[in-house]
């Protein structure tokens, strides 16, 4: 209540990136203080459930509620979004060499439509600096996810090898990686979701993944995020790719360049739309997905959730796991607290002692 009474609209009068940098900020003394990460979750943590938890790729999840890629670029603030009540975190997008990114304006709020529109490019202090800082880190509360790109000048023929200097440098870092072939903000990324560019991708993503297994003695999951701008041929083809190569998951969805329906003057600009009108086809593509692997590969749902209704929608179409982003910046750190709190209320409305029992119970 505090934040959406008091602090949202002091925030939504400042510029969003500076305001984003702010909390940021916060998040990241906080978490970084003795006692801070136990005085943010007194406040506004989720909590564990056990009717919430769950096993999934080696990794346990007290909660399916996850942290997007994109609020916490550089992964600075871990600890302190974990202690929020996050079942995991997704960190990054992140590149092997630092870049800027776009330039600034790069980042819009549209309040009417509950959205946002982003064409940050991948700004990040580059794969050695998150290094470091996730060394410095140590010990997690929850698994961290490490979502990872190409660099704005590395050609997409080249593209796997930016890929690659990610997983050498992080890998005994992260507890799993998110191979990002969707963001609509640098130029020809999308086209690596496709065909033969898709595959060698995974390929030499997947031999270095192994390579790394190897070297550290432990195997970590590798996930493909994908666009929700993909007709359902291309879905098909891009199910069919990822099913073939050693991939244990998907994400759906990055964000969208469509504009349907919205009504804020913010509309016009160019980059990824996320948020609220997003809801509904992220939800698409779960389903789609879920039936055409019939269930065997994990999907991650994002995109447009707001409420434990929403993330529930995602879970029974056939996620196993959910993550908000947009949500969280319009409804504030309680988000993760309603949600959970939510879900055990739907679980046991429709006679479901487990999250899993739930996880495709609409995919039909």
């Amino acid at each position: 209540m505090f934040y959406r009474k008091v602090l949202k609209p002091v925030l939504f009068r400042m510029d969003p990136e500076r305001a984003h940098r702010f909390v940021m900020g916060g998040l990241k003394l906080t978490g970084s203080l003795p006692g801070g990460p136990a005085l943010i979750g007194a406040m506004a943590g989720g909590g564990s459930r056990p009717e919430l938890s769950m096993e999934l790729w080696g990794l346990r999840f007290a909660n399916p509620v996850g942290l997007a890629a994109g609020l916490d670029k550089n992964g600075e603030a871990v600890a302190g979004f974990s202690a929020l009540g996050f079942g995991f975190v997704e960190i990054g997008t992140v590149t092997p060499r630092p870049q800027p990114g776009n330039e600034r304006p790069r980042l819009f709020r549209l309040p009417s439509d509950e959205a946002l529109i982003n064409r940050m490019g991948f700004n990040n202090e580059g794969a050695e600096r998150l290094a470091r800082r996730l060394e410095r880190l140590g010990e997690r509360s929850v698994p961290v996810a490490v979502n990872i790109g190409k660099n704005k000048t590395t050609p997409n023929e080249r593209a796997a090898e930016d890929y690659v200097a990610c997983i050498r440098q992080l890998y005994r870092h992260a507890d799993l990686f998110v191979i990002n072939v969707s963001s609509p903000n640098t130029p020809d990324l999308r086209k690596l979701q496709h065909g033969d560019e898709l595959r060698r991708l995974l390929e030499s993503a997947a031999e270095e993944m192994e390579r790394q297994r190897g070297m550290h003695g432990r195997k970590l999951p590798m996930l493909v995020k994908i666009a929700p701008d993909l007709s359902d041929d291309e879905l098909e083809r891009i199910v069919e790719t990822v099913s073939a190569g050693n991939v244990s998951g998907i994400i759906a969805t990055n964000t969208t360049i469509r504009r349907d329906g919205l009504t804020h003057g913010n509309a016009k600009e160019a980059g990824g739309l996320s948020g609220k009108p997003l809801r509904r086809r992220s939800t698409e593509i779960v389903r789609r997905i879920y039936k055409l692997t019939k269930g065997k590969l994990p999907i991650v749902g994002a995109g447009g959730i707001f409420s434990a209704e929403d993330a529930y929608e995602k879970i029974r179409a056939g996620a196993s796991l959910v993550e908000i982003y947009t949500g969280l910046i319009y409804r504030g750190p309680g988000i993760v607290r309603e949600i959970t709190g939510g879900l055990c209320r739907l679980l046991a409305g429709d006679g479901f002692g487990h999250i899993s029992h739930a996880i495709g119970a609409d995919a039909d």
